[in-house]
């Protein structure tokens, strides 16, 4: 009996391709049209940024757990969340969540030794980019990881929160992503995190100069092998 997933979401773009993925690709494990039943709900974006920039994690977490609350109550077996900034709160959320949850990073690290890459790339909003959700999970399977120049940094997480939460993905905004990774592969790195859930949304594989680790997808993959027990 498959489970049901549960998707406490933040931001609407990575939290529709996470959920596009998992109906989509659950058709390889369950039949034509299949997937395992899914719920999602989610706080406005507005009230995760009132606490974010704050830097009021608990805050955050309270905004995750009332979402996990509710999912679980619709019959959600387990949650993921498709936001990586906000797994900055990730444990004090899960402490008040009535069912367990998948993390964003531990997936990407997986993946990324699935496929023998130990120098990462890290792309994703100011605030994931200098936080601990990465460097945390990665130095504990010692895959070294670098980050954009301040000045790198700044101009994504512009791009982040006034293009690509709206759903807006322009052409000068892929070629100044494909020139920072270009960076990042001079600095020795082996591939790069796509570590902001809208990003797959403009940066693809052909456009990359480095192997890409798209978190959004990896998360919402990880689901449904949990979903389905692969």
């Amino acid at each position: 009996m498959t489970q049901h997933i549960g998707i406490v979401a933040c931001s609407a773009e990575g939290a529709a391709l996470c959920y596009r993925t998992i109906c989509v690709e659950g058709a390889d494990y369950m039949g034509r049209h299949a997937h395992p039943e899914v719920t999602m709900h989610t706080h406005p974006l507005s009230e995760y940024m009132y606490y974010i920039e704050k830097d009021d994690w608990k805050g955050v977490a309270g905004l995750m757990a009332s979402s996990a609350n509710k999912v679980a109550q619709v019959g959600a077996d387990f949650a993921v969340c498709p936001d990586n900034t906000i797994h900055q709160a990730f444990e004090l959320a899960v402490e008040k969540s009535p069912i367990p949850w998948l993390h964003i990073a531990k997936e990407v690290a997986k993946e990324a030794n699935c496929r023998d890459y130990n120098h990462l790339g890290i792309l994703g909003t100011r605030f994931l980019m200098e936080g601990p959700v990465y460097p945390d999970k990665l130095t504990a399977t010692d895959i070294n990881y670098k980050i954009p120049e301040k000045e790198d940094r700044e101009r994504i997480n512009d791009i982040i929160f006034n293009e690509l939460v709206y759903g807006k993905f322009y052409a000068e905004s892929r070629n100044y992503f494909s020139d920072v990774i270009g960076k990042l592969k001079e600095k020795g790195c082996d591939a790069v995190v796509l570590g902001c859930t809208e990003i797959p949304l403009l940066v693809t594989p052909e456009s990359s100069p480095l192997p890409v680790l798209d978190s959004t997808r990896l998360l919402a993959r990880a689901a449904l092998k949990k979903a389905v027990k692969v």
